[in-house]
């Protein structure tokens, strides 16, 4: 049960083949017909192979951890099958998505290369010839959009605090020393982001908000989304968006099809691949760290995609602090919004807001999270997983594999 002093959570969560509902525990419900227009089907979870009981225990995990949630929805097939909001969250509230931000700055860029506005292999400094400093170095005239995509600038710190306090962030990029050679190692760097965003509204003359509306957006019926932007009025590209829960699931079932959405081809197979395959791998933690133990463990220490995360079981996500996750691996989508990451893409598309109150990124869960892991692995057993077709029209059988993968910072 969700201790008393919890939100209350709000939800609508389809009937299984045991007949449980999220009802009995909770003290508000929302009708169906009072969500917003929902795009994605509607399901039970056992007409998905998944366990309405596991589901609830995954909940009642949650209920007793320190973990706050502000939303849960988890797709299998395409088909939502379990949805909720913890008061006062609602499913037409935009949430703010942080640093999952950058998976969708990502899918920009891969739009703009599909129409050959530009290469991952460009030049950076080649879209920016007026903002560059009295003296361009080696390393800043080696820069190229692919070391960007993978936080392998060659910057000594993120550049992000020095560019922010700055009218004109491009510039302070570019002017910004770079001692280590582009793709030389990993460092996270909002500010990278930045430039991407930056490079697309050069190429295509629009934000990347409004570059990605008739492209990304409207297509997925996502809508009222927004996104901040740098005094120059470019978004900000590392962080600042903000869409729905159900938006977020369906942008993680899009790449679970791997672009393609009501039998249209949005974004290239080719690309989604790219875009989430291995690239580069983070550095240890610590000097002290070993880094081939934390590979076994850590989901920070799998290697880094274009603005995606790999994961542990072959799976890969978009994440942002106080935890926005989308996960994705085979055939389940969640969407979590909480106050503490974002939501990741796996196989398991499971969206989830929730929020995480803990200063730090810690790579092993601590006891008190054990519960939520142990719920997690019984809502999707490994056997039961598919593959989903286009928008979730059938399933064909695959080897069976570990499918849920759940960020608990």
């Amino acid at each position: 049960m969700m201790p008393s002093h919890r939100r209350t959570f709000i939800k609508q969560l389809g009937l299984g083949a045991a007949g449980l509902s999220l009802t009995s525990s909770l003290s508000e419900c929302v009708a169906a017909g009072q969500l917003l227009d929902p795009k994605l089907p509607r399901s039970t979870p056992e007409a998905q192979g998944v366990s309405s009981r596991g589901i609830l225990g995954f909940l009642e995990a949650l209920g007793n951890s320190r973990h706050e949630f502000h939303s849960f929805l988890l797709v299998r097939h395409g088909h939502v099958i379990a949805e909720g909001w913890w008061s006062p969250y609602r499913p037409e509230l935009n949430h703010m998505l942080y640093s999952l931000s950058k998976s969708f700055t990502s899918t920009a860029i891969g739009f703009a290369v599909a129409e050959r506005r530009l290469t991952v292999d460009d030049l950076v400094i080649s879209f920016f010839p007026d903002e560059l400093p009295a003296t361009v170095g080696e390393n800043l005239t080696a820069l190229r959009v692919k070391h960007l995509l993978t936080m392998s600038v060659g910057h000594a710190v993120d550049s992000t605090p020095k560019i922010t306090p700055e009218r004109n962030w491009v510039r302070a990029f570019l002017a910004l020393p770079i001692p280590q050679p582009p793709g030389s190692g990993f460092l996270y760097n909002s500010g990278a982001s930045y430039m991407l965003s930056a490079i697309v509204q050069k190429v295509s003359g629009q934000k990347v908000i409004d570059f990605l509306t008739p492209r990304l957006f409207e297509p997925l019926n996502i809508r009222g989304m927004s996104w901040e932007t740098c005094p120059l009025g470019i978004n900000t590209g590392g962080w600042g968006l903000s869409i729905q829960t159900e938006g977020l699931a369906k942008f993680g079932q899009l790449y679970l099809q791997k672009g393609l959405w009501n039998g249209n081809q949005l974004l290239p197979k080719a690309w989604i691949e790219k875009a989430t395959t291995f690239k580069i791998q983070q550095p240890a933690a610590s000097g002290g760290s070993n880094l081939e133990e934390l590979k076994k463990n850590s989901e920070w220490h799998q290697g880094y995609c274009y603005q995606f995360w790999r994961c542990r079981h072959n799976a890969y996500r978009a994440d942002g602090p106080w935890q926005y996750d989308v996960d994705a691996s085979s055939s389940v989508t969640a969407s979590l919004a909480s106050g503490a990451r974002s939501a990741s893409l796996m196989s398991f598309s499971m969206t989830a807001i929730r929020s995480r109150r803990m200063p730090n990124r810690i790579t092993n869960a601590p006891p008190t999270t054990a519960p939520v892991v142990e719920a997690v692995d019984k809502v999707c057993p490994a056997e039961a997983i598919a593959s989903p077709d286009a928008h979730g029209q059938g399933a064909a059988a695959r080897p069976a594999r570990r499918a849920v993968q759940v960020d608990l910072i």
